[in-house]
């Protein structure tokens, strides 16, 4: 049986809406920090890796878009950085009996991209930033577990940017 575990993790599907280059960069992100999770990768060598194999290459007849380079380090390296922080936050929001170690590790990897983002991406909306994480949640897992990505990071959307989720009127 192959073994592949260390492999890259490839999106079930493509995402439905069209990706830009910060939609390519998220995506390339959540697939670096699966496999550093996985293969116990380290960053600098997830950097070299796929800013010369997999960001706007084709892969074994895959072709990735472009990505935002600048855009894919921040987010590796600030979730790789905050990770202490993250996922303590993380587990608050899952639902009791789930904490965050239980999730699959693809993703564990999405919630903490968007956990990161919405910390300190104060230049991306917050409801742009928990749609766009769903979307790359989307390209790997069922519907169910989009929705369950959605309410965490939602959740922690109200946590870092409650300002932006207050409804007028109400």
């Amino acid at each position: 049986m192959n073994d592949k575990k260390n492999q890259i993790r490839r999106p079930a599907k493509p995402p439905e809406r069209k990706a830009n280059r910060r939609g390519a960069a998220r995506l390339a992100a959540v697939q670096a920090l699966y496999q550093m999770d996985i293969a116990g990768a380290g960053i600098n060598d997830i950097f070299a890796e796929f800013e010369s194999h997999w960001l706007g290459n084709e892969v074994e007849g895959d072709t990735y878009l472009p990505a935002e380079a600048a855009f894919f380090r921040d987010v590796v390296s600030g979730v790789v950085r905050d990770q202490a922080m993250l996922d303590p936050l993380i587990d608050e929001a899952l639902s009791k009996g789930w904490p965050l170690k239980r999730i699959d590790a693809i993703l564990r990897a999405v919630l903490r991209a968007g956990a990161y983002e919405l910390q300190h991406r104060k230049d991306v909306p917050g409801r742009v930033v928990v749609s766009e994480y769903v979307d790359v949640a989307h390209a790997f897992v069922e519907s169910e577990e989009t929705g369950m990505v959605n309410a965490v990071l939602d959740q922690i959307a109200r946590h870092f940017r409650g300002s932006e989720f207050v409804r007028a009127g109400g």
